[in-house]
């Protein structure tokens, strides 16, 4: 059994990416707005681009629509962007974060939230064109993604929530690092075909699928995912999970 021509094309699908602007001083955000979209035309990126001027209706914003990178600045009135961070975190481990600062003395208060980094203002287009061009980069490896046949349908599931597939009988289960467990009704051996052309899946059992970015450790016997999940290791996969895991994650 195989995906057809247009399952194929779908899977590897890259939606636009989703750029959140906050800060409350109108001037500053609307030049970052324009260098933001200088850098997407220039780039030849489809970019759709969020600006607010408060961090409430970021919050609010955001509980619905998934953003790919936020640009924050940290002194806002009511609520800072260190707090409004953490509130992101809490909905979103993926986001990218930025911090817009005029002082260097919250950097280190910024890595609190797992920020990507911070840009001192003025923003110059050259600083902000580096931090762009990292993030779209992270983002595309974040985008990829395939197309899975269920019983009720296809459904997308994005490589990044992926920590290990399982089979089972003639089934094939994907449990999600948000906790949701997606059944296929695709064969094991095709599951494994497809996900092993990818970079970061490894099969570390006859029946099991991993996915190295969501690995928190593991020993000669089992994979502990980040979720908690255990997963076994085959006596005969580990010496060549072990080698993988590292060429992978921690490359030279």
């Amino acid at each position: 059994m195989q995906y057809n021509t247009n399952e194929q094309n779908r899977c590897r699908e890259e939606s636009k990416l989703r750029i959140a602007l906050c800060d409350d001083n109108q001037d500053f955000l609307q030049s970052t707005a324009n260098l933001i979209r200088q850098w997407a035309a220039e780039s030849g990126i489809t970019a759709e681009l969020f600006p607010f001027d408060n961090g409430d209706a970021l919050l609010s914003k955001i509980t619905g629509t998934h953003m790919d990178i936020v640009f924050l600045d940290i002194l806002m009135p009511l609520q800072n962007g260190i707090d409004i961070g953490r509130e992101l975190r809490q909905h979103d481990n993926v986001v990218q974060i930025i911090y817009l600062t005029s002082s260097p003395e919250f950097a280190l208060e910024s890595y609190e939230t797992k920020a990507q980094g911070y840009l001192l203002k003025p923003v110059s287009y050259e600083k902000l064109k580096e931090t762009l061009d990292e993030c779209s980069h992270t983002c595309t490896i974040h985008q990829k993604n395939m197309v899975l046949k269920t019983v009720q349908g296809y459904q997308r599931v994005y490589f990044h929530d992926i920590e290990f597939a399982e089979a089972q009988n003639k089934k094939v289960l994907f449990y999600l690092r948000t906790g949701q467990v997606i059944t296929t009704i695709t064969p094991f051996h095709v599951v494994e075909d497809q996900f092993l052309e990818e970079d970061g899946f490894f099969k570390c059992h006859r029946s099991y699928l991993v996915y190295f970015p969501n690995v928190d450790h593991f020993n000669a016997s089992e994979i502990f995912m980040k979720s908690g999940l255990r997963v076994p290791i085959a006596r005969g996969y580990s010496k060549a999970f072990k080698e993988a895991f590292f060429s992978l994650m921690f490359p030279e």
